[in-house]
């Protein structure tokens, strides 16, 4: 058996089209995919490739998320907060319990880690 220690995401061959659970569009007709590049063998923390259209999405966070931006702009504005603009090049963690909106400026590409429960 080999144990495969490193793992260099490539091309995207599969990704989900369709809003994650706690993703409510309020602006706009923005659309989501997503692609999970890799899961843990315990299956605690998942890592891939978002990609979003602009619009505006109300997102309520059950899992703790670390983003790297590929490409886009977002201001995400928790509920009763300040808005945080993100771009390419930037990175973050999102809290698992973050409630806000999203808006997408510019067509995003992400990579992402989310702990899992």
């Amino acid at each position: 058996m080999t144990d495969q220690t490193i793992l260099k995401f490539g091309a995207i061959e599969h990704a989900e089209a369709g809003d994650l659970p706690g993703w409510v569009v309020v602006e706009g007709r923005p659309t989501m995919q997503t692609a999970v590049q890799h899961t843990t063998a315990d299956g605690k923390v998942i890592s891939g490739t978002w990609r979003a259209s602009p619009g505006t999405y109300h997102a309520t966070y059950t899992d703790y998320e670390f983003v790297h931006m590929i490409a886009g702009r977002i201001i995400i504005t928790p509920d009763g907060g300040a808005p945080v603009e993100v771009g390419p090049g930037d990175a973050f963690v999102v809290e698992a319990d973050f409630k806000g909106t999203w808006k997408i400026i510019e067509p995003v590409t992400k990579h992402f880690v989310v702990r899992v429960g």
